[in-house]
């Protein structure tokens, strides 16, 4: 597992990021724009090469026609929370040809000019059933830029996820992957009561474990 995604509520990212931050008692960082998906993110660096992000969506034509876009605003507006996880993979050829759809790249703009590129799918997945997470591959050279790796020494890491949904739809979704795609991270599937997606995300943090 690479992420978590965080949809800021009505008050915006600065207000949502700092709830966020005085609630896991973890160090944040500003992650930049996404130029594509007219979107702005605060990344909380994680142990592990994984990282939670509180995103927001802009203002911008952009956020109208990139389907990353439109997942956030449909979040916010329905009053932020948790979003969606994802997957880092080395290839998403295989992914590609199984679900007849194309990669879409990606690009984050550092407030000190550096830039961030990636190859994602699966957004479209994840709006229609948000159980799923999308697929992610980085482009060469991005161990250096990877968001988990903003600090020095972070101190939070991603414990549980806590998932309405089924195993066998995200293991189909995955196909059928024989190692498990959230590493340590454990995964607490419940049956969906409504809208299958994250219900809370489990974080070890100096201060304990914390549910968000």
């Amino acid at each position: 597992m690479d992420h978590v995604s965080y949809a800021c509520g009505q008050d915006g990212l600065t207000a949502t990021a700092e709830r966020v931050a005085e609630t896991l008692g973890l160090e944040s960082v500003k992650g930049g724009i996404h130029p594509r998906f007219g979107t702005r993110n605060v990344i909380f660096p994680m142990q592990h090469n994984q990282y939670l992000e509180v995103v927001e969506v802009l203002d911008h034509p952009a956020s109208d026609k990139a389907p990353f876009g439109q997942a956030v605003r449909a979040r916010s507006e329905a009053g932020g929370g948790w979003m969606g996880w994802v997957v880092a993979v080395d290839d998403l050829a295989p992914f590609e040809q199984r679900l007849g759809r194309d990669r879409v790249p990606g690009n984050r703009k550092f407030p000190d000019g550096q830039e961030l590129t990636w190859q994602q799918i699966g957004i479209k997945g994840l709006i229609a059933d948000p159980q799923v997470p999308y697929m992610i591959q980085w482009d060469e050279g991005a161990e250096k830029l990877h968001p988990s790796q903003a600090l020095a020494e972070p101190e939070g890491q991603i414990a549980q996820i806590s998932i309405a949904g089924s195993k066998d739809r995200v293991a189909e979704w995955l196909g059928q992957p024989e190692k498990s795609p959230l590493g340590d991270v454990t995964v607490d599937w419940q049956a969906p009561n409504g809208t299958p997606g994250i219900m809370s995300v489990s974080f070890m943090t100096p201060h304990g474990l914390v549910i968000l």
